[in-house]
């Protein structure tokens, strides 16, 4: 049960979770808007591993679920994957016009293989922020910066149902555990939630000027866990 935290102030923290004692444990990769992707060894306490392939700021970064490879996306249009044990580029994805905002692992979009693209999702008509998968792995949630949320169904490749909570930006999203519920990180100051299978909205949670920027749930989903522009990590319950 371990929490981790990047943020503007260039420090990433480590917290055991929910109490919030900060520790130091385990193995984190960060994106930077420096361009590179880094590798960091909690017991020495620095990056052992540098990943600079990438030409402009790298906005995210996600681990394959076994750790041997990792993902990243960046403003040069492109997505990479790279090999953890040999520290080199294997892919790098190319088709998008514009600055990559995220990147996830699944089966059906890229084809980590060859490097191309097998589908392609249209209907958001400004910058997407952020898509989250279902723990099933067939249903994904994008968010944009209208504050428009859109499900898609990854077998069929077609679009499920699409809801408003702007219009201010919808900048991160989380699916709890059970996929029913979908929270949503808004740039209002509130973290919105959505009950999936009722088609509700639910209580917004917080509020304030500062913008979510993150969310998060833990594994059981008995926690929800929120970050701000305000430099706050919250937990709910």
């Amino acid at each position: 049960m371990i929490l981790a935290t990047v943020s503007d102030d260039k420090v990433w923290k480590m917290w055991a979770f929910p109490s919030g004692e900060l520790i130091m444990s385990a193995h984190l990769a960060t994106a930077s808007g420096d361009g590179t992707v880094k590798i960091w060894d909690f017991g020495k306490g620095v990056a052992t591993l540098t990943l600079g392939d990438h030409t402009q700021a790298v906005w995210g970064c996600s681990f394959h679920d076994q750790g041997d490879f990792l993902a990243s996306c960046s403003m040069d249009h492109t997505a990479k994957l790279w090999d953890i044990t040999t520290g080199k580029c294997r892919q790098t994805f190319r088709g998008h016009a514009d600055s990559v905002n995220h990147v996830g692992f699944t089966l059906s979009l890229w084809d980590a293989r060859t490097g191309l693209c097998s589908q392609t999702l249209y209907g958001h008509i400004n910058a997407i922020n952020h898509v989250a998968f279902s723990l099933r792995g067939d249903t994904v949630a994008s968010c944009d910066s209208d504050g428009i949320v859109k499900f898609w169904d990854i077998r069929n490749v077609s679009e499920l149902e699409s809801i408003d909570v702007g219009p201010h930006a919808a900048n991160k999203l989380a699916f709890d555990p059970a996929g029913n519920v979908l929270a949503i990180a808004s740039n209002d100051g509130s973290t919105k939630t959505y009950n999936i299978r009722d088609k509700q909205r639910g209580k917004d949670l917080g509020s304030g000027d500062d913008a979510i920027q993150a969310v998060a749930f833990d594994r059981s989903g008995d926690f929800l866990v929120t970050a701000g522009s305000d430099c706050m990590v919250r937990v709910y319950q």
